[in-house]
């Protein structure tokens, strides 16, 4: 803080004393929010987490339209009946084990909701499963051409 305001060396005025104290406060609120953000440990894996996520996201948009138009279509609608049977028989479990459950009185009073996660996670099933049978279906064309 040895800064001069004026090149005479007569010392600065009470206003430019204040206004050199301000830059200094907002240079060191800055230098502050910079140390911070470098010791949250947690924002940066957050961060990181998010990024790779949306990188794996990619790849297998990716690796899934390349088997798509790598996949004939017959090969393509055998599969999408697949995952529709899959769908429906998941459907068709989920409405099984909901009147399953209402005719047990299990229906009534369920912490966590379980009626609802269990058709999702069938669907979710159902959707992996189709899934798959595209993937292990294009492998096996690409390998023999």
């Amino acid at each position: 803080m040895t800064d001069k305001a004026k090149g005479d060396g007569s010392s600065p005025t009470p206003e430019e004393l204040r206004a050199q104290v301000a830059r200094t406060r907002e240079e060191l609120g800055r230098t502050v929010e910079a140390l911070a953000a470098k010791a949250d440990v947690k924002a940066q894996a957050q961060q990181k987490a998010a990024k790779v996520k949306g990188m794996v996201q990619d790849k297998a948009a990716h690796a899934l339209h390349a088997a798509h138009d790598k996949t004939p279509e017959p090969v393509r609608e055998k599969v999408a009946s697949a995952g529709d049977q899959l769908t429906e028989t998941a459907h068709g479990l989920g409405r099984k084990r909901h009147n399953k459950d209402a005719a047990s009185g299990m229906g009534e009073v369920r912490p966590g909701g379980g009626g609802a996660h269990t058709n999702r996670n069938l669907l979710v099933f159902a959707g992996l499963a189709a899934a798959i049978a595209v993937v292990v279906v294009a492998t096996r064309r690409s390998g023999r051409c």
